[in-house]
């Protein structure tokens, strides 16, 4: 027992954050997702548990419900984190509606081909079962893309945030749909659906509204972590009245980061801007540094539950490659339509992930089929992955080679502008403190 006691632990929990923020330096450098190398330390890890603990634990069984726990939090600050970061303008309301469309389309379109490619070649997986096995498969990373594309031209990185952010809620809101129509008596339709959703919506707009009212009057300084407990609080009585929780979350961080947007005329004499100003950014810094932990501890756990030799069967690689033809086959023809050339690397940047997951574990019990073999999850994880990574580096080589532009004016400045996508943004919350700092320089 000496070998699992708290203290090691501990040891083992902060060596592997230490060891995450160093593989997002690396991740920086080459643009290898630091989700992958992620997975990989959990499979070592497993590697190095099994020889202490024997071969017989069953890591899959012991970490299921921990797991979820941990990726439905992450699942949550990364929602919040992808919404602080987006401005709601009119010049961007086209941009945010091709976006919604994109990642709607793309979803319903992958998961019907790959519905009917599960239903062909797993062994008693009807249509019904099919969908629900195909919709996780389905839906895009938001944990995986929002870290990557960082280094993307402004246009390109918003657009995969967007996208990925309304792949995950709308892929959310799609598979407890089909989970809906599992029991008859529970089933609401198409017109109850709807319902639910207008109600989360005013749900959410009403709570978002009272939220900043009420913590731009709370005078302690640690109100932060109160702040996400109310947000977790809400999400998971959202869950037990069958609610779009996700909603909730989302549009909370876009009032937030919007607050003049949504306090307008009259409305605006009941905010206190700079107290919201100070709130917006150390929630953001908390939800990013929140959000990177449990992202952290999320992959490597999953990397401890897996089983390698589910990789190996045949059937595995045939109906995962033909999945993973189709959702690249799909994706390409959407882009062409609604973006014309200008494609790449978007096309490529369409990794699975956490959500994945964490809907996999989801399946009732009653549509669960004996024949579907969890390395088909796997294999389509890794192998978006892998491609995205590529294209990725593609993309960065591409971008080197071009005429080095830092001495041609306009453009060495546009060159920065992508450099720091949120430092304008950033520059006005440090105000005080620059403000500060400017006059305290003539002294020096």
């Amino acid at each position: 027992m000496e070998n699992i006691s708290s203290y090691n632990l501990i040891i083992g929990a902060a060596s592997i954050v230490i060891i995450s923020f160093w593989f997002n330096g690396i991740s920086k450098k080459t643009n290898i997702p630091s989700v992958l190398m992620l997975i990989v330390l959990g499979l070592a890890l497993q590697f190095g548990l099994k020889f202490v603990l024997g071969d017989g634990m069953d890591f899959e069984k012991k970490l299921r419900g921990t797991l979820e726990i941990i990726g439905t939090v992450g699942l949550i600050m990364i929602v919040l984190e992808a919404a602080l970061e987006l401005e709601l303008k009119r010049e961007k309301l086209i941009p945010i509606l091709k976006s919604m469309a994109i990642a709607l389309i793309g979803l319903v379109g992958s998961a019907w081909v790959a519905a009917l490619i599960l239903h062909q070649f797993i062994e008693g997986m009807d249509m019904q079962s099919a969908w629900l096995y195909a919709t996780p498969l389905s839906i895009l990373s938001s944990a995986i893309i929002i870290p990557s594309v960082s280094g993307l031209r402004d246009d390109k990185k918003e657009f995969h945030i967007y996208e990925s952010t309304f792949s995950d809620i709308m892929g959310i809101m799609m598979f407890y749909f089909l989970t809906g129509s599992l029991d008859p008596k529970t089933d609401s339709g198409a017109i109850g659906f709807a319902g639910n959703l207008v109600l989360t919506i005013a749900i959410a707009i009403v709570a978002s509204y009272t939220l900043v009212l009420i913590f731009q009057k709370i005078k302690s300084q640690a109100k932060q972590f109160l702040l996400i407990a109310v947000l977790l609080l809400l999400y998971a009585i959202g869950k037990k009245m069958h609610l779009s929780s996700l909603i909730i979350i989302l549009v909370f961080g876009l009032v937030i980061a919007n607050v003049k947007l949504f306090f307008r005329g009259k409305t605006s004499v009941f905010l206190q801007e700079e107290k919201i100003q100070q709130i917006y950014h150390e929630l953001h810094i908390i939800t990013l540094e929140t959000a990177f932990v449990v992202r952290t501890f999320f992959f490597v756990i999953f990397g401890i539950t897996i089983v390698l030799s589910s990789l190996l069967s045949l059937n595995v690689a045939l109906v995962s490659l033909l999945i993973i033809g189709s959702i690249y086959g799909i994706r390409y023809l959407i882009l062409r339509i609604f973006i014309g050339k200008d494609i790449l690397p978007q096309v490529f940047i369409a990794p699975r992930g956490l959500i994945t997951i964490l809907l996999f574990y989801a399946i009732p019990a009653e549509a669960q089929v004996r024949h579907f073999e969890s390395g088909i999850l796997l294999f389509v994880i890794i192998a978006t992955s892998l491609v995205m990574t590529w294209a990725m580096i593609k993309d960065k080589k591409q971008t080197e080679t071009l005429p080095d532009e830092a001495d041609e004016g306009p453009a060495a400045c546009h060159g920065t502008e992508d450099a720091h996508p949120l430092e304008p943004r950033m520059a006005v919350l440090r105000k005080g403190p620059v403000e500060e700092s400017d006059k305290q320089a003539p002294q020096a």
